[in-house]
């Protein structure tokens, strides 16, 4: 199993090479399902290995010119915001077990169940046709503000870099083309995640450094591989395939999720 999940591994950077996303999407099931994890821990090196494969995704992007710098600003600050508040002042004090809708759930179904209710939403959002909309720098900055808050609060209670989120957001809400939509999420990501990741440090999250470093080095290798591919397909391709792989994912673990209850 453990080879099938560094294959996987490799895979969650092909995914945000290409997309600009999907990476936490892949890689929290993947800890949970190939490395034994349980949810709670495997978000925390989802943070991380999606964080810093992103980075050297965003570097990559900037050089070939496919990021807008202050449309990323003005969506960052406040979805920063919101995965501090989330992982610090939220997650820390949700119960192991608590009961909704008369059902027992766990903190790591709850966990997983709105990952893949989120992801749903997202995809979504990318297979509807698109409408006109105003630039990032043009639209009401509260409005945006707000809703990049929502977004950045739903990465940190998910564990995911939130670029499922963050591409449809900056496509749909912000105006911008879907290849510099993915170029300037690999950013935002990068921080959100990374932030997210250190305040779980600092609360004292259980981490192996060796083998998290491991699985980081093959996702970012496959970044590489993904940016290749990605400068070779085109918007019409692109906007789809992102909606559809994020569909399929989120079916797939909410199903799981049901079946467990």
């Amino acid at each position: 199993m453990e080879v099938l999940g560094y294959i996987g591994a490799a895979l969650v950077g092909i995914s945000l090479g290409l997309l600009g996303g999907g990476g936490s999407i892949l890689s929290v099931p993947l800890f949970v399902y190939f490395f034994a994890l349980p949810p709670t821990q495997a978000t925390s090196y989802s943070l991380f290995v999606v964080g810093v494969a992103s980075a050297v995704g965003f570097v990559k992007a900037w050089k070939a010119g496919n990021t807008r710098l202050s449309s990323g600003v003005l969506f960052a600050i406040p979805s920063f915001l919101g995965v501090l508040f989330i992982r610090r002042l939220l997650m820390p004090y949700i119960p192991e077990s608590l009961s909704l809708l008369g059902w027992n759930i766990s903190k790591e179904s709850l966990v997983m169940s709105s990952f893949a209710l989120v992801m749903l939403a997202a995809s979504l959002s990318m297979l509807r046709p698109r409408k006109s909309t105003l630039p990032v720098e043009k639209t009401a900055p509260l409005s945006f503000a707000f809703k990049a808050f929502l977004v950045g609060s739903v990465t940190g209670f998910v564990g995911a870099g939130g670029g499922f989120l963050i591409v449809p957001a900056l496509v749909v809400l912000g105006g911008l083309t879907m290849k510099h939509a993915v170029g300037t999420s690999l950013g935002i990501i990068a921080v959100n995640s990374l932030l997210g990741f250190a305040s779980d440090v600092a609360v004292n999250v259980a981490i192996d450094f060796s083998f998290l470093l491991l699985v980081t080095f093959i996702a970012v290798g496959g970044i590489f591989v993904g940016s290749y591919f990605g400068k070779r397909t085109s918007e019409a391709q692109l906007k789809p395939a992102f909606g559809i792989f994020v569909l399929l994912l989120g079916t797939g673990i909410f199903a799981q999720q049901l079946m467990k209850l």
